[in-house]
């Protein structure tokens, strides 16, 4: 019995340990968000800092609460709806005396989203009211948004180069033989260039041609933005001859920067603290060189949507399409067909918004919210499209469900093909003296098999699978355009378009944001008055405390992104996280996927957590 109550004081021991450690942390976590985060809870009036040390993204993914009570490092992410919405405020809110840019830790994002943030702080600029940007050296991306800055400050230590887009992709074929794997290969469409580094050494000439010009209209619209942002500034030198350029300056990149009219000022970060505070006060309570700062995070808060007239319902479809539920940056096709039949459920909808950003994925997901989105047209909803930053293979697939498609000039869309890919071993195991043998009762019995190869009739099975996948695929893009087959077949083969060329030959109907489809669903509705209203899972209250404390609103603790040099042996890092994520690509996932390979190099930076590729390469057995 001694025993007995032993070891019963010592499970309520453990109980009580457990419940206070779990009491300690929620209290930690709270105190934390409301107390430690700088400028958590911000000023009432002074600048507005958009501390962008993260990507911007349609859907900012969940912070998990396990890497937030352990201080694990988090990637912030921003969504691009309330930036131009915070944006959009603060150009006539008379207690936003200035806005500050800090692009130091900036991460990047699609062309057509930097767009958009771009114009938005263009507009707060054109209204008079100041905007000063600041980083020890600009990424492209970064440039884009500075740009359009009042005044663009550089530490004298940094500067800036710009790189354009491009680069070299991994190629594993070579690999691939020398271990002995035999990768089988079923596709439609020339253009189709997602399997080729697992079969080629090097990209083929149709792959080549399709990424050329896709560059060549992107890295246009860059260009030609900047020179609108800053028409004296000679950024041209700097693309052509870079080196000619630094050596004039004799290896002075932030002052050739200042010198081509790039940049306005040079200056560390006191330097440009100490600027903004004239304008926007200085912070008596903290150490010199501090502003009035308003937080981010707060000020969106108190800026919410607007909710008056009747619901425009906006279904955002963003990331990795897979199967199943949604889940750190994808979107699992049940989660969003189940949002999508709830908010009809509730009958108050009058039009609907398919907000796409996504690369593509699974088939089957895509099928099945596309699906979901037709049952809004059978309850007579007008439903339009509005094409984010990338819209393409998967992502195309869902948006043929609109009535109407909205993309920018700068939309990444199209690579309607299909294709698939299976891994087979039985070369690798025969280098290690492992053999197999079996019973097989049809041509079918066991396939794919991976340890012995697949048989002739199954190759034949699957590649009359890929070609009627993409009968389906011409066929629905053909119905929802009203083209012939022949004519999508022609624009398909898995080409990639830009949404001005997209425009042209018929798969985007105009161009326009995510407002100016709201717009057009609402009219087609015959709404006087309206309001978006998004159908997504609301974070709970626990959840929003976390994604608080996770977020560093302020600027006490602000780290320098590093030098131009930094930034390009960053870049180069990255790289190993690409061919960790290229590795498990091949061998692992289970759904037929849809998926743009020229999407990915044009989107940013990699996450920070895990070794996921460049812009969450899909981890799947076949794609399409």
């Amino acid at each position: 019995m001694k025993l007995v109550r032993g070891a019963w004081k010592l499970l309520v021991g453990i109980k009580d340990a457990l419940v206070l450690i779990a009491m300690l942390l929620f209290f930690g976590v709270l105190f934390g968000a409301l107390a430690a985060r700088p400028g958590g809870s911000g000023n009432r009036a002074g600048a507005l800092l958009l501390k962008l040390d993260g990507p911007i993204v349609e859907q900012p993914g969940t912070p998990g609460t396990l890497a937030a009570l352990t201080g694990s490092p988090t990637t912030t992410e921003f969504r691009l709806r309330d930036l131009v919405r915070a944006l959009d405020k603060a150009k006539g809110d008379g207690d936003v005396k200035v806005v500050v840019l800090d692009l130091d830790g900036f991460a990047g994002g699609y062309p057509a989203a930097l767009t958009e943030v771009g114009d938005a702080i263009r507009r707060v600029r054109d209204s008079g009211k100041p905007v000063l940007s600041y980083a020890t050296a600009y990424t492209d991306g970064a440039y884009r948004l500075a740009a359009n800055a009042s005044e663009v400050w550089v530490n004298p230590m940094g500067g800036s180069l710009f790189m354009g887009p491009g680069g070299s992709q991994l190629y594993y074929k070579g690999l691939i033989d020398k271990l002995g794997v035999t990768a089988h290969v079923y596709r439609v469409g020339k253009y189709k260039s997602y399997v080729e580094p697992y079969t080629r050494d090097a990209a083929s000439p149709e792959a080549k041609e399709e990424v050329v010009k896709l560059y060549q209209v992107i890295f246009g619209q860059w260009q030609e933005a900047i020179a609108k942002a800053r028409p004296k500034a000679k950024v041209g030198p700097f693309l052509t001859a870079p080196d000619k350029v630094i050596a004039a300056a004799q290896g002075d990149i932030a002052k050739a920067n200042l010198d081509a009219g790039l940049v306005d000022k040079l200056g560390t970060r006191l330097d440009f603290d100490k600027r903004v505070a004239q304008i926007a006060g200085f912070d008596t309570s903290k150490a010199a060189g501090n502003f009035k700062t308003i937080g981010y995070d707060g000020y969106v808060a108190r800026n919410p949507l607007p909710t008056g007239g009747d619901a425009v319902g906006v279904l955002t479809i963003a990331g990795d399409i897979t199967d199943g539920k949604s889940s750190g940056g994808n979107v699992g096709g049940d989660t969003i067909a189940k949002l999508m039949l709830d908010g009809l459920a509730k009958k108050t909808l009058k039009a609907l918004v398919v907000r796409v950003d996504s690369p593509g994925g699974s088939a089957l997901a895509s099928e099945t919210m596309r699906r979901a989105i037709q049952e809004a047209k059978a309850q007579k909803l007008p439903v339009v499209v509005s094409m984010g930053s990338v819209a393409a293979s998967g992502g195309y697939w869902v948006s043929t469900a609109g009535d109407r498609i909205f993309a920018e000039p700068t939309t990444i869309t199209g690579s309607i093909g299909i294709f698939g890919i299976i891994p087979t071993f039985e070369n690798t195991l025969k280098k290690i003296g492992i053999t197999t043998d079996g019973v097989k009762t049809t041509p079918l019995s066991g396939q794919p098999d991976i340890y012995a190869g697949t048989t002739p009739e199954a190759d034949a099975i699957f590649q009359a699978g890929i070609e009627n996948g993409y009968r389906e695929f011409v066929g629905r893009v053909a119905t929802a355009r009203h083209l012939t087959p022949a004519r999508v077949d022609e624009i398909g083969q898995g080409r990639v378009w830009d949404g001005g060329t997209a425009r042209q030959i018929g798969l985007v109907d105009q161009f326009g944001g995510l407002d100016d489809a709201v717009a057009a669903a609402a009219k087609l509705a015959g709404l006087k008055s309206y309001h978006a209203e998004y159908l997504e899972k609301k974070p709970s209250a626990f959840a929003k405390l976390i994604a608080q404390f996770t977020r560093d609103d302020g600027d006490d603790d602000a780290k320098s992104g590093g030098d131009a040099f930094t930034r390009i042996a960053a870049q180069h890092r990255a790289a190993f996280a690409q061919a960790l994520g290229d590795v498990k690509r091949i061998g692992t996932g289970s759904a037929i996927q849809a998926r743009c390979l020229e999407c990915e190099g044009l989107g940013g930076t990699p996450p920070a957590q895990g070794d996921v590729a460049l812009m969450n390469y899909v981890l799947a057995r076949f794609g399409w």
